[in-house]
């Protein structure tokens, strides 16, 4: 005999909009971390604008992992 499973109910348009906003959120602040790591590293060493792109670069990459991560979990 065949059971039917029941899907798990979809999630509620706020808790959507709520992710969907969450993904900006967080590409903006991994960016600025990165640029500000950078930049507090250049001064520290003296290497400007070196490690300011390389961490900008780094924080970037996070922010758009972050992005596949929220939109796979939709």
């Amino acid at each position: 005999m065949l059971m039917n499973k029941e899907q798990p109910p979809e999630p509620s348009i706020t808790k959507q909009l709520l992710s969907a906003s969450q993904v900006g959120i967080q590409i903006v602040i991994s960016t600025f971390v990165g640029l500000a790591m950078g930049y507090g590293l250049d001064k520290l060493f003296g290497t400007a604008p070196i490690l300011m792109l390389i961490f900008l670069t780094l924080g970037i990459i996070a922010g758009f992992v972050e992005l596949f991560r929220t939109v796979k979990k939709i």
